[in-house]
């Protein structure tokens, strides 16, 4: 998990770099996951392709009560009831500039991606990256969530969906 969070973190973008060098397409896989389960689903779809992985860590990480959906005053509840929530999380993606294509992964929560995924989202400049999405559940579709971030973030470039159970 550690090489794979390096793949972010081992050198900060070069804002004097050449952005025209673009023979090597890169994919980077980001993901946050609370359980392991999506864990598990980025590293079999970074291996499919051949990507980097990045996990969207939470500055505090969630505990079994903090994903409890039936408690209405769990984390994850209160979280998701104000979609103006945005979980810190530690660090970002330093080397962001390198990547072609970003996969995000995220675990279901009330049909939607969690508030953290925003919070990855809105500290990276993700402008002319391919931006697909992967998901987990345990009941829902992916399209949802999808549609969700296509909506909320109608400046980018948005490609595929996958639900990986």
């Amino acid at each position: 998990m550690l090489m794979g969070m390096s793949a972010c973190a081992q050198k900060k973008a070069d804002n004097n770099s050449n952005t025209n060098d673009k023979t090597m397409k890169k994919t980077l896989v980001a993901y946050f996951s609370a359980t392991g389960t999506t864990r598990a689903a980025a590293q079999r779809l970074a291996k499919e392709a051949g990507a980097d992985l990045y996990e969207i860590t939470p500055e505090t990480a969630y505990t079994a009560a903090d994903i409890d959906w039936r408690d209405k005053q769990s984390r994850s509840t209160k979280e998701m009831k104000d979609r103006s929530s945005r979980p810190a999380v530690k660090g970002t993606c330093t080397n962001m500039a390198e990547y072609d294509t970003v996969w995000i992964g995220f675990p279901i929560w009330w049909y939607t991606a969690p508030t953290i995924v925003n919070t990855f989202i809105e500290a990276h400049d993700l402008s002319g990256k391919m931006l697909n999405v992967f998901a987990t559940s345990g009941g829902s579709g992916v399209e949802g969530s999808y549609n969700d971030l296509k909506k909320a973030y109608p400046q980018y470039k948005w490609g595929e969906s996958r639900l990986m159970n």
